[in-house]
């Protein structure tokens, strides 16, 4: 869920995390580094990404001893306690910010270099969002390339992310898609709704039906990074949303279609899948955003995309709460009646060797209770699950696992995992779910509200 730069006019930072809390939020982009929402975050569990301001990346860029001391202040500083698991540099800085472009992958670099010399490299990722701006012509997918004039600057972006096992960040908004369309495609494929037969979208040269716009943006993105003959680079969705109010030529955003759109893309994400060409890579995504707030743009509806008013009042219902898990059987419990013995062994592989999350089931943390090796056990093995049945990682844990549509784990964990890819070990031919509880909005999921679902 992505949170924006501007927290003058939101509720407390208190009252935001009760917000998150209250709705199961586990991960959130924070547009800047405010270190009272920082602090406040600490011990909830709540996985955090944190942005460098495009002002920044000038600064960075021109000094390893910047970067250093932007990690110290805004990252080290507040690690354990509160979860910080990825840096974005920037915000879209090759389409928006071309001054701070010939900087954007020294900073990158320098930032990542600086969290290898305070052995946080391998729990913090770094990477930087970049728009749909960058694809010129995003469709038929199979035949989408990055602007030319940025070749360079993108292949270098590629090769960082690729050394260093971490994700492209994509910002995707097919509400904007489909405006600049200009009806040549149905308002239904941007909000994920039904096609009649003939109206379906498909690649004429790999015959893909695609039955959403935001599908179609991502395999556009990985048939660009394709190009460059890179090794798949996982892809998680920084922004994405749908506005609820705009302008008097922005007939399309209305909360109707806010609200179908947001929900339509939670149970997307839920589903299981990836887009067409990389079904094995979740489309995990972050909700743009928690609170409506200005951006400084022309458009009415660039204030509109918020799910809650600065009141703390929701804008229209959103359902957030997955309780009842996701539709693909794509969780792994614990067996109940299993030996309590085995199901220790399972734990301690699952949180030790097998690379699962496991902070969030330690005392006092939020998925502690119930306090039985039976909720820790379904707790991990779904984490392991999660991050690592992409590159086959099964849900055996000898005999003591099993496949389930329901979480059964703590009864504080949200059930239906989405949010952004796993940051952890598993590399690029990984699976992109994220780790940790269950779901989460916003981008979703991750439920990026940027304050902006994983």
């Amino acid at each position: 869920m992505n949170i924006g730069a501007d927290l003058s006019n939101l509720p407390s930072p208190e009252q935001v995390v009760a917000i998150l809390r209250a709705h199961q939020i586990t991960h959130v982009r924070l547009f800047n580094t405010d270190a009272r929402l920082l602090s406040v975050l600490s011990d909830t569990g709540i996985e955090v990404m944190i942005g460098v301001s495009n002002g920044e990346v000038l600064a960075i860029g021109k000094s390893a001893s910047a970067a250093a001391l932007w990690i110290n202040q805004h990252v080290a500083a507040f690690l354990p306690a509160t979860n910080i698991t990825a840096i974005a540099v920037g915000d879209e800085v090759l389409s928006s910010n071309p001054a701070a472009a010939p900087l954007l992958v020294s900073a990158m670099n320098y930032l990542y270099k600086a969290l290898v010399a305070s052995n946080l490299n391998d729990k913090i990722k770094v990477s930087t969002p970049l728009s749909m701006e960058m694809i010129p012509k995003p469709f038929p997918p199979s035949t989408a390339t990055f602007n030319a004039s940025w070749n360079s600057t993108v292949h270098e972006i590629l090769q960082l992310l690729k050394n260093t096992n971490s994700f492209y960040m994509l910002n995707a908004y097919p509400y904007r898609g489909y405006v600049q369309s200009n009806g040549i495609f149905p308002i239904q494929y941007a909000l994920f709704q039904p096609l009649p037969v003939v109206k379906q979208i498909v690649d004429p040269n790999t015959l893909f039906h695609y039955e959403s716009m935001l599908e179609a943006m991502v395999d556009a993105t990985y048939y660009a990074i394709a190009a460059y003959n890179i090794t798949v680079i996982p892809i998680i969705v920084t922004e994405t949303g749908w506005p609820w109010s705009g302008g008097a030529n922005e007939t399309d955003a209305t909360v109707e279609n806010a609200e179908t759109f947001n929900n339509n893309l939670i149970r997307r994400v839920l589903s299981g899948s990836g887009p067409p060409s990389q079904p094995a890579f979740l489309m995990n995504s972050y909700i743009y955003e928690l609170f409506n707030g200005g951006t400084g743009s022309e458009l009415d509806s660039d204030r509109s995309y918020g799910l809650f008013f600065g009141n703390g009042s929701s804008v229209y219902n959103l359902d957030l709460d997955f309780s009842t898990g996701n539709s693909s059987g794509g969780f792994c419990v614990a067996r109940k009646g299993a030996d309590p013995a085995s199901l220790q062994n399972g734990l301690n592989w699952a949180c030790g060797q097998g690379q699962a999350n496991c902070s969030a089931i330690q005392s006092g943390k939020p998925c502690y209770l119930p306090n039985t090796v039976q909720n820790h056990a379904s707790y991990a093995y779904n984490d392991y699950y999660q991050r690592k049945r992409g590159v086959g990682g099964t849900c055996d844990f000898g005999g003591t696992g099993y496949g389930s549509c329901i979480f059964t784990g703590s009864s504080n964990s949200s059930a239906g995992r989405v949010g952004p890819p796993a940051f952890g070990p598993a590399g690029p031919t990984g699976s992109t779910s994220r780790p940790h509880q269950v779901p989460e909005i916003g981008y979703l999921i991750l439920a990026a509200l940027l304050v902006r679902i994983i």
